[in-house]
């Protein structure tokens, strides 16, 4: 008797898998949260000042990491803030922050002011939308995207990385849900009757990477998420809004579900859990197809 024969199996289209996943995670009923809404003001100083606290470890640990020198020029992808380039300005040449939300884009233009940081330029756009030849001025020696890979194209969205970079890419993305997208998982249908989709992840990114050519180092990282609060009236208020619960009956699901989660400290309320990102970077040694 033959042996049967080995099926044969094509490669899974990364990029496509990366755009029905985002797709359907902006679809999710979660972005009826309007606390991630970046345009508003109020947002941003939230994410602003949290950013300054509860993530001083991770920005300190992710600028160590980059190949950077006092004549670098940066590309900051999804700039926030100034999570990273306000602590990176001292550091380096110049740095072109890309930043779409017109809260973000306020604040790190008032606190590049507040701090006499004069080599941050701020382009107030979608990556999406950037073409090199009109918006940027030549090639950069380190690009970044932090945490902001929200593109539907994310092949493209790297092809575009890949040809403003003269030295390195790095890509810091979510490896599993993080704490607050797990409470969304956990959360969104008991509440609501619809369910999370929950967006790409590291292992599609890596995909995507690979068919391009581009074979990317990997570093898994820690990612510590908490919410402090002064009372628990406060607590209870945040996430009610955060999970759009306005009926009795959602309100002892979310109260049932925060319970276990809630701990003391000193005077403060405190809400946390951990997750893993990925650190993903390449040098201009790799060639695309």
């Amino acid at each position: 008797m033959s042996a049967a024969p080995i099926p044969l199996y094509s490669d899974p289209d990364w990029n496509g898998i990366w755009r029905a996943r985002q797709v359907l995670h902006e679809l999710s009923k979660h972005h009826d949260d309007p606390s991630h809404n970046w345009n508003k003001r109020e947002n941003a100083e939230r994410y602003a000042s949290t950013s300054r606290s509860e993530y001083d470890e991770r920005v300190e640990t992710t600028i160590h990491g980059l190949a950077v020198t006092k004549e670098s020029r940066v590309l900051d992808i999804g700039a926030g803030p100034g999570t990273l380039a306000i602590p990176l300005a001292p550091r380096v040449k110049e740095i072109t922050a890309i930043e779409p939300g017109e809260g973000m884009a306020e604040i790190l233009s008032e606190r590049m002011r507040k701090e006499s940081i004069t080599n941050i330029s701020l382009i107030q756009k979608r990556w999406e939308d950037i073409i090199p030849a009109r918006d940027l001025s030549g090639q950069f020696d380190v690009v970044i995207a932090s945490l902001s890979l929200t593109m539907e194209d994310i092949r493209l969205a790297l092809r575009k990385m890949d040809a403003v970079s003269r030295d390195s890419v790095y890509l810091f993305w979510f490896v599993d849900m993080p704490f607050w997208e797990r409470m969304y998982a956990d959360l969104w249908e008991p509440l609501h009757g619809s369910p999370y989709h929950s967006g790409p992840k590291a292992d599609c990114l890596f995909g995507v990477l690979y068919q391009m050519g581009i074979y990317a180092n990997v570093e898994m990282l820690p990612l510590k998420k908490e919410y402090r609060f002064t009372t628990r009236d406060e607590m209870t208020a945040f996430f009610r809004r955060r999970f759009n619960v306005t009926k009795p009956e959602q309100e002892q699901v979310l109260d049932d579900y925060l319970k276990p989660l809630v701990r003391t400290e000193g005077s403060e309320i405190v809400v946390s859990g951990d997750s893993t990102f990925a650190k993903i970077w390449w040098k201009k040694n790799q060639n695309l197809d």
